[in-house]
Protein backbone atom coordinates (compact mmCIF):
# COMPACT_ATOMS: atom_id res chain seq x y z
CA UNK A 1 0.00 0.00 0.00
CA UNK A 2 0.80 3.40 -0.83
CA UNK A 3 2.46 5.73 2.12
CA UNK A 4 0.73 8.46 2.84
CA UNK A 5 2.08 12.03 2.40
CA UNK A 6 0.33 15.29 3.41
CA UNK A 7 1.18 18.70 1.56
CA UNK A 8 0.87 21.20 4.41
CA UNK A 9 0.46 25.09 3.18
CA UNK A 10 0.68 27.96 5.68
CA UNK A 11 -1.84 30.33 4.88
CA UNK A 12 -3.07 32.22 7.59
CA UNK A 13 -0.91 35.24 6.58
CA UNK A 14 -3.38 36.43 3.68
CA UNK A 15 -5.10 39.45 4.40
CA UNK A 16 -8.41 39.49 5.03
CA UNK A 17 -9.70 41.41 2.32
CA UNK A 18 -9.82 38.96 -0.86
CA UNK A 19 -9.09 40.19 -4.68
CA UNK A 20 -6.24 41.88 -6.14
CA UNK A 21 -5.21 43.57 -3.22
CA UNK A 22 -3.81 40.02 -1.65
CA UNK A 23 -0.51 39.16 -3.13
CA UNK A 24 -1.25 35.21 -2.05
CA UNK A 25 -4.43 35.49 -4.32
CA UNK A 26 -3.08 37.25 -7.26
CA UNK A 27 -4.10 35.41 -10.75
CA UNK A 28 -0.67 34.54 -12.27
CA UNK A 29 -1.71 31.86 -14.37
CA UNK A 30 -3.58 31.99 -18.12
CA UNK A 31 -6.55 31.02 -16.63
CA UNK A 32 -6.51 32.55 -13.40
CA UNK A 33 -4.31 30.18 -11.36
CA UNK A 34 -2.71 31.54 -8.38
CA UNK A 35 0.69 30.25 -6.99
CA UNK A 36 -1.11 28.13 -4.77
CA UNK A 37 -2.76 25.99 -8.03
CA UNK A 38 0.97 25.34 -8.72
CA UNK A 39 2.72 24.46 -5.78
CA UNK A 40 -0.42 21.79 -5.21
CA UNK A 41 -0.64 20.44 -8.95
CA UNK A 42 3.49 19.57 -8.34
CA UNK A 43 2.52 18.39 -4.57
CA UNK A 44 -0.27 15.60 -6.35
CA UNK A 45 2.34 14.97 -9.13
CA UNK A 46 4.84 13.60 -6.72
CA UNK A 47 2.68 11.67 -5.11
CA UNK A 48 1.37 14.05 -1.86
CA UNK A 49 -2.49 12.52 -1.28
CA UNK A 50 -3.82 14.63 1.15
CA UNK A 51 -3.52 19.04 1.27
CA UNK A 52 -4.11 20.85 4.44
CA UNK A 53 -4.49 24.58 4.40
CA UNK A 54 -3.53 26.64 7.52
CA UNK A 55 -6.21 29.88 7.50
CA UNK A 56 -8.04 31.92 9.61
CA UNK A 57 -11.62 31.32 10.39
CA UNK A 58 -12.29 34.08 9.21
CA UNK A 59 -11.51 33.42 6.06
CA UNK A 60 -13.05 30.02 5.58
CA UNK A 61 -15.60 30.86 3.59
CA UNK A 62 -13.59 33.22 1.03
CA UNK A 63 -10.57 31.01 0.46
CA UNK A 64 -12.63 28.07 -0.36
CA UNK A 65 -14.65 29.67 -3.20
CA UNK A 66 -11.30 30.98 -4.37
CA UNK A 67 -9.68 27.99 -4.36
CA UNK A 68 -10.18 24.92 -1.50
CA UNK A 69 -13.73 23.92 -3.00
CA UNK A 70 -11.55 23.90 -6.21
CA UNK A 71 -8.68 21.82 -4.95
CA UNK A 72 -11.44 19.21 -2.87
CA UNK A 73 -12.13 17.76 -6.63
CA UNK A 74 -8.93 16.31 -6.79
CA UNK A 75 -7.95 15.19 -3.40
CA UNK A 76 -8.58 14.69 0.18
CA UNK A 77 -8.78 18.49 1.69
CA UNK A 78 -8.41 19.43 5.39
CA UNK A 79 -8.16 22.56 6.82
CA UNK A 80 -6.40 24.23 10.34
CA UNK A 81 -7.31 27.22 11.55
CA UNK A 82 -4.49 29.38 13.19
CA UNK A 83 -5.90 32.06 15.80
CA UNK A 84 -4.57 34.36 18.67
CA UNK A 85 -5.65 33.01 21.18
CA UNK A 86 -5.59 29.38 20.59
CA UNK A 87 -2.76 29.21 23.60
CA UNK A 88 -1.98 26.43 26.06
CA UNK A 89 -3.73 26.52 29.37
CA UNK A 90 -2.71 29.59 31.67
CA UNK A 91 -1.68 31.81 28.51
CA UNK A 92 -3.90 34.38 27.12
CA UNK A 93 -3.42 36.97 24.40
CA UNK A 94 -1.16 39.79 25.45
CA UNK A 95 -2.92 43.35 25.39
CA UNK A 96 -2.07 45.14 22.11
CA UNK A 97 -1.10 42.09 20.10
CA UNK A 98 -2.32 41.78 16.38
CA UNK A 99 0.59 39.66 15.14
CA UNK A 100 0.31 36.06 14.42
CA UNK A 101 2.84 33.53 16.48
CA UNK A 102 5.05 32.70 13.82
CA UNK A 103 5.21 29.14 11.49
CA UNK A 104 5.83 27.39 14.83
CA UNK A 105 2.43 28.03 15.84
CA UNK A 106 0.89 27.92 12.28
CA UNK A 107 2.27 24.20 12.24
CA UNK A 108 0.93 23.34 15.59
CA UNK A 109 -2.61 23.65 14.36
CA UNK A 110 -2.19 21.07 12.48
CA UNK A 111 -1.77 18.69 15.26
CA UNK A 112 -4.68 15.71 15.67
CA UNK A 113 -5.42 16.24 11.34
CA UNK A 114 -2.01 15.05 10.28
CA UNK A 115 -0.67 11.69 11.30
CA UNK A 116 1.59 10.92 7.68
CA UNK A 117 4.88 12.77 6.83
CA UNK A 118 4.43 15.80 5.40
CA UNK A 119 5.94 18.84 3.38
CA UNK A 120 5.20 22.70 5.22
CA UNK A 121 5.41 25.29 2.44
CA UNK A 122 4.42 28.52 2.23
CA UNK A 123 1.13 30.06 -0.01
CA UNK A 124 2.64 32.86 -1.58
CA UNK A 125 5.90 31.11 -3.36
CA UNK A 126 6.49 28.97 -6.25
CA UNK A 127 9.03 26.19 -5.18
CA UNK A 128 9.11 24.05 -8.59
CA UNK A 129 8.44 20.03 -9.29
CA UNK A 130 12.15 19.22 -8.12
CA UNK A 131 11.40 20.51 -4.74
CA UNK A 132 8.67 18.41 -4.53
CA UNK A 133 10.01 14.83 -6.15
CA UNK A 134 12.65 15.07 -3.95
CA UNK A 135 10.99 15.65 -0.57
CA UNK A 136 8.30 12.95 -1.09
CA UNK A 137 10.95 10.59 -2.32
CA UNK A 138 12.88 10.68 0.83
CA UNK A 139 9.58 10.71 2.57
CA UNK A 140 9.18 7.81 0.90
CA UNK A 141 12.33 5.78 0.74
CA UNK A 142 14.89 7.16 3.49
CA UNK A 143 12.43 8.87 6.41
CA UNK A 144 12.73 6.58 9.44
CA UNK A 145 9.80 7.39 12.07
CA UNK A 146 11.64 5.02 14.09
CA UNK A 147 14.69 6.76 14.79
CA UNK A 148 15.53 7.86 18.25
CA UNK A 149 16.39 11.50 16.27
CA UNK A 150 13.77 13.43 14.31
CA UNK A 151 14.34 12.43 10.87
CA UNK A 152 13.77 15.57 8.65
CA UNK A 153 14.53 17.47 4.67
CA UNK A 154 14.00 20.29 3.37
CA UNK A 155 14.41 21.65 0.43
CA UNK A 156 18.05 23.60 -0.33
CA UNK A 157 17.45 26.46 -3.19
CA UNK A 158 20.86 28.20 -4.70
CA UNK A 159 20.95 31.78 -2.93
CA UNK A 160 20.96 33.31 -6.76
CA UNK A 161 17.59 31.45 -7.80
CA UNK A 162 15.59 33.12 -4.61
CA UNK A 163 16.19 37.09 -5.45
CA UNK A 164 13.49 39.51 -6.13
CA UNK A 165 14.67 42.42 -8.91
CA UNK A 166 12.56 44.53 -6.52
CA UNK A 167 13.87 45.01 -3.37
CA UNK A 168 15.62 42.88 -0.41
CA UNK A 169 14.46 39.49 1.13
CA UNK A 170 14.64 37.06 3.73
CA UNK A 171 16.25 33.91 3.88
CA UNK A 172 17.78 30.69 5.98
CA UNK A 173 21.21 30.69 5.07
CA UNK A 174 22.44 27.19 5.16
CA UNK A 175 25.39 25.49 6.96
CA UNK A 176 25.53 21.95 5.31
CA UNK A 177 28.28 18.90 5.89
CA UNK A 178 29.94 16.67 3.97
CA UNK A 179 26.87 14.15 3.95
CA UNK A 180 24.47 16.93 2.99
CA UNK A 181 23.25 17.18 6.60
CA UNK A 182 21.74 20.93 7.89
CA UNK A 183 24.55 21.88 10.48
CA UNK A 184 22.92 25.24 11.11
CA UNK A 185 19.98 27.62 9.36
CA UNK A 186 20.53 31.28 10.08
CA UNK A 187 18.09 33.28 9.52
CA UNK A 188 19.59 36.26 6.86
CA UNK A 189 18.16 39.86 5.89
CA UNK A 190 18.32 42.31 3.53
CA UNK A 191 19.65 40.60 0.92
CA UNK A 192 19.92 42.06 -2.38
CA UNK A 193 22.47 41.99 -5.21
CA UNK A 194 23.43 45.50 -6.05
CA UNK A 195 26.21 46.23 -8.80
CA UNK A 196 29.03 45.86 -6.11
CA UNK A 197 28.22 42.34 -4.78
CA UNK A 198 25.34 40.57 -2.80
CA UNK A 199 24.71 42.39 0.65
CA UNK A 200 23.14 40.85 3.46
CA UNK A 201 22.64 41.50 6.96
CA UNK A 202 22.23 39.56 10.68
CA UNK A 203 18.79 40.44 12.27
CA UNK A 204 20.87 43.76 14.08
CA UNK A 205 21.45 45.16 10.61
CA UNK A 206 25.28 43.91 10.73
CA UNK A 207 26.52 43.36 7.45
CA UNK A 208 27.06 39.36 6.54
CA UNK A 209 29.17 37.72 3.81
CA UNK A 210 26.90 35.08 1.39
CA UNK A 211 27.45 33.51 -1.33
CA UNK A 212 25.28 33.68 -4.76
CA UNK A 213 25.95 29.49 -4.35
CA UNK A 214 24.84 28.91 -0.95
CA UNK A 215 22.05 26.90 0.00
CA UNK A 216 19.24 28.66 1.80
CA UNK A 217 16.06 27.81 2.69
CA UNK A 218 12.64 28.64 1.38
CA UNK A 219 10.30 27.22 4.78
CA UNK A 220 10.12 24.23 2.76
CA UNK A 221 10.46 21.34 5.24
CA UNK A 222 9.39 17.50 5.29
CA UNK A 223 8.94 16.48 8.98
CA UNK A 224 7.61 13.25 10.25
CA UNK A 225 4.29 13.53 12.02
CA UNK A 226 6.23 12.99 15.87
CA UNK A 227 7.53 16.37 15.86
CA UNK A 228 4.50 17.77 16.00
CA UNK A 229 4.98 16.70 19.50
CA UNK A 230 7.74 18.63 20.21
CA UNK A 231 6.35 21.28 18.51
CA UNK A 232 3.28 21.28 21.54
CA UNK A 233 5.97 20.48 23.91
CA UNK A 234 8.17 23.73 23.31
CA UNK A 235 5.36 26.51 22.59
CA UNK A 236 4.48 27.07 26.63
CA UNK A 237 8.42 27.76 27.28
CA UNK A 238 8.62 30.13 24.45
CA UNK A 239 5.40 31.78 25.86
CA UNK A 240 6.73 31.88 29.04
CA UNK A 241 10.01 33.65 27.84
CA UNK A 242 8.49 36.46 26.13
CA UNK A 243 9.99 39.57 27.63
CA UNK A 244 7.45 41.79 28.81
CA UNK A 245 6.06 44.39 26.19
CA UNK A 246 7.16 42.10 23.65
CA UNK A 247 3.96 42.02 20.77
CA UNK A 248 6.08 40.76 18.51
CA UNK A 249 8.13 37.67 19.70
CA UNK A 250 7.39 35.02 17.22
CA UNK A 251 7.62 30.71 17.23
CA UNK A 252 8.96 30.14 14.38
CA UNK A 253 9.33 26.63 12.71
CA UNK A 254 13.52 26.93 11.31
CA UNK A 255 14.66 28.22 15.03
CA UNK A 256 12.68 25.53 16.71
CA UNK A 257 14.52 22.80 13.75
CA UNK A 258 17.88 24.22 14.31
CA UNK A 259 17.70 24.02 17.70
CA UNK A 260 16.89 20.19 17.64
CA UNK A 261 20.16 20.11 15.43
CA UNK A 262 22.72 21.58 17.65
CA UNK A 263 21.20 19.69 19.85
CA UNK A 264 21.88 16.53 18.32
CA UNK A 265 18.13 16.06 18.37
CA UNK A 266 17.01 15.77 14.60
CA UNK A 267 18.81 15.38 11.72
CA UNK A 268 17.40 17.59 8.58
CA UNK A 269 19.00 16.10 4.73
CA UNK A 270 19.27 19.09 2.73
CA UNK A 271 17.81 18.25 -0.71
CA UNK A 272 19.03 20.71 -3.29
CA UNK A 273 17.36 22.03 -5.97
CA UNK A 274 18.05 24.17 -9.16
CA UNK A 275 14.94 25.08 -9.82
CA UNK A 276 14.27 29.14 -9.71
CA UNK A 277 11.61 29.92 -6.74
CA UNK A 278 9.70 33.31 -7.53
CA UNK A 279 6.96 35.02 -5.68
CA UNK A 280 4.83 38.09 -5.15
CA UNK A 281 7.28 39.24 -2.12
CA UNK A 282 6.87 43.30 -3.82
CA UNK A 283 4.05 44.23 -5.66
CA UNK A 284 5.86 45.43 -8.64
CA UNK A 285 7.05 41.34 -8.94
CA UNK A 286 3.91 40.29 -10.22
CA UNK A 287 4.73 40.54 -13.77
CA UNK A 288 8.18 38.58 -13.13
CA UNK A 289 5.82 35.90 -11.91
CA UNK A 290 3.47 36.12 -14.72
CA UNK A 291 6.14 36.15 -17.18
CA UNK A 292 7.91 32.55 -15.75
CA UNK A 293 4.77 31.21 -15.35
CA UNK A 294 4.00 32.00 -19.13
CA UNK A 295 7.76 30.98 -20.06
CA UNK A 296 7.08 27.56 -18.47
CA UNK A 297 4.14 26.44 -19.79
CA UNK A 298 5.76 27.47 -23.30
CA UNK A 299 8.88 24.79 -22.08
CA UNK A 300 6.32 22.31 -21.82
CA UNK A 301 6.53 22.13 -18.33
CA UNK A 302 2.79 23.15 -17.28
CA UNK A 303 -0.02 22.75 -19.53
CA UNK A 304 -1.94 25.97 -20.59
CA UNK A 305 -4.61 25.21 -18.53
CA UNK A 306 -3.45 23.22 -15.41
CA UNK A 307 -6.03 20.98 -13.65
CA UNK A 308 -7.07 19.95 -16.73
Amino acid sequence: MAKDTALVIMAAGIGSRFGGGIKQLAPIGPNGEIIMDYSIHDALEAGFNKIVFIIRKDLEKDFKEIIGNRIEKLTKVEYAYQELDKLPEGFSVPEGRTKPWGTGHAVLMIKGLVKEPFVVINADDYYGKEAFRRIHDYMIQNMDEDRPVYDMCMAGFVLSNTLSENGTVTRGACEVDGQGNLVQVRETFGIQMLDDGLHAEDEKGNPVTVRADQLVSMNMWGIPPAFLDELEKQFPEFLANIPEGNLKAEYLLPQVIDALVQEKRATVKVLDTQDKWFGVTYHEDKEAVVAAIRRLISEGVYQEKLFS
